[in-house]
């Protein structure tokens, strides 16, 4: 079996290896410059990962895996594009270093330059494949206009905001790790209990992603902080600060909320100090650590030996570790 250090490894030299040598570059040089950007891969590894829990060959299916990284880097390209973000890994964002009409016409591209790769898979396991991204991809664009949708209600209750989550986020943790499965010819119960594994995974990565938006060093996390905050994005800490606030916090929250033209440092620190006042803080963490709690349960289900586990269970657990 492979570690993750050499899955990674691997990884990164398929996606140097891509030729992009279509014209016009102008269209294909942000794309090259979104993926040169580096990210930890957590997708495609833990296909790899969950590919190994069965076989022991996970270089050949290496371009389905790195479909999955184009298509992730894709819609955080379009992402931070909606959320007008600065910042992706430390680094200027595509519309930021070109421009907004570059940013969608070379993201749309991505994406069929992912399913480009994802049809490389096995001619048998083609339509199961595709099923399951097309599906994902449906529910990711879901996940993202019920983010939008949020931006303008108050009253968004903490069950909406992690289903929207799920659609957004998790399911394509989930994805990779069943097609993982799927392309090892893993009986489809394992390939079920990989998918609840990698969805609930993807709910704790989630919502620590909105812990660190607000507790993070923007150093590491590799954009500015306070952006959700700036932008009255409904996170699960603003969700639980408005429904647990007394009247006092609540009319200040509104307030900023509300407020159309906030300087944001000053907007971010008010509202960070709510949600130190009322304990949001802890609260994250505590979810954050039941969700992955789940996920592991779901990962002893699966029927391969304990020590075969090993390399996927370590991994998840030092994706978890980003520093707050």
């Amino acid at each position: 079996m492979m570690n993750s250090n050499e899955i990674l490894h691997l990884i990164n030299e398929y996606l140097d290896s891509i030729p992009y040598d279509r014209k016009p570059e102008g269209l294909y040089e942000p794309i090259k410059y979104v993926l040169s950007l580096g990210g930890k891969r957590i997708r495609p590894t833990l296909m790899l990962l969950a590919y190994n829990l069965f076989r022991d060959d996970p270089k050949t299916i290496l371009p389905s895996a790195c479909a999955l990284e184009t298509y992730h880097n894709y819609t955080l390209l379009h992402d931070d594009l909606m959320d007008n973000a600065d910042l992706r890994r430390g680094h200027m964002t595509v519309h930021k270093r070109w421009d907004a009409n570059t940013a969608i016409l070379s993201g749309d591209s991505m994406l069929v330059l992912a399913f480009q790769q994802m049809a490389q898979c096995r001619h048998d396991k083609l339509s199961q494949i595709l099923d399951l991204f097309t599906r994902t991809a449906l529910e990711i664009g879901e996940g993202q206009q019920y983010d939008m949708e949020f931006e303008s209600r108050n009253d968004v209750t903490e069950d909406e905001y992690i289903e929207m989550i799920r659609l957004k986020t998790s399911v394509l943790l989930a994805c990779s790790t069943k097609m993982g499965a799927i392309l090892a010819d893993a009986p489809e119960q394992d390939a079920e209990n990989l998918y609840r594994f990698g969805e609930k995974v993807g709910l704790a990565f989630q919502l620590q992603d909105d812990y660190l938006d607000v507790y993070g060093d923007p150093k590491v996390f590799g954009k500015a902080i306070g952006g959700d905050i700036a932008c009255n994005k409904k996170t699960y800490m603003l969700i639980n600060a408005l429904a647990l606030a007394d009247t006092k916090q609540r009319k200040v929250l509104t307030d900023w909320l509300d407020m159309p033209a906030a300087d944001p440092q000053e907007k971010i620190a008010a509202v960070t100090e709510i949600y130190n006042e009322i304990g949001i803080n802890r609260m994250a963490e505590n979810k954050i650590r039941a969700f992955f709690q789940e996920g592991l349960l779901f990962l002893e289900k699966v029927n391969v030996e304990a020590d075969r586990k090993q390399e996927l269970l370590a991994y998840t657990r030092e994706m978890m570790k980003r520093e707050y």
